[in-house]
């Protein structure tokens, strides 16, 4: 992997079709597998598709320093994936914890208190 790519972020792939082979094709490359977000993206998929939701495979992890995320190829899926998941995991300012450490370690990841300039991302933040 490159030095100065930090973060790639992977749309279509992750159905149950035969040409659906993201997930086998990213995993074997992950140091760390981050399962939360699948966890979370199945989630709130669930509010808008239902049970279909079952059916993606969204994966991410950790490959040699890079966060790698893999999503469904559809606009309102990646849509979900970015506003729900990515913005916030993607921002220094998220508190209690984001990814930016992992790809800045000069930016602390975790914290115990939100701050004035802590954005909300639509998630809460601790206080």
């Amino acid at each position: 992997m490159r030095e100065d790519i930090q973060v790639i972020l992977v749309n279509g792939g992750t159905g149950f079709t035969a040409r659906d082979t993201t997930p086998e094709a990213l995993t074997p490359l992950f140091d760390r597998s981050v399962d939360g977000y699948g966890e979370l993206f199945r989630q709130l998929s669930y509010q808008t598709i239902g049970t279909s939701t079952i059916q993606s495979r969204a994966v991410a992890g950790v490959a040699n320093g890079t966060l790698i995320f893999a999503m469904p190829g559809s606009p309102k899926a990646c849509a979900t994936a970015w506003d729900g998941i990515l913005l916030a995991q993607l921002d220094a300012r998220t508190r209690p914890c984001n990814f930016v450490a992992m790809v800045l370690p000069e930016q602390p990841r975790c914290a115990t208190r939100s701050t004035d300039e802590t954005p909300d991302h639509g998630q809460g933040a601790y206080s």
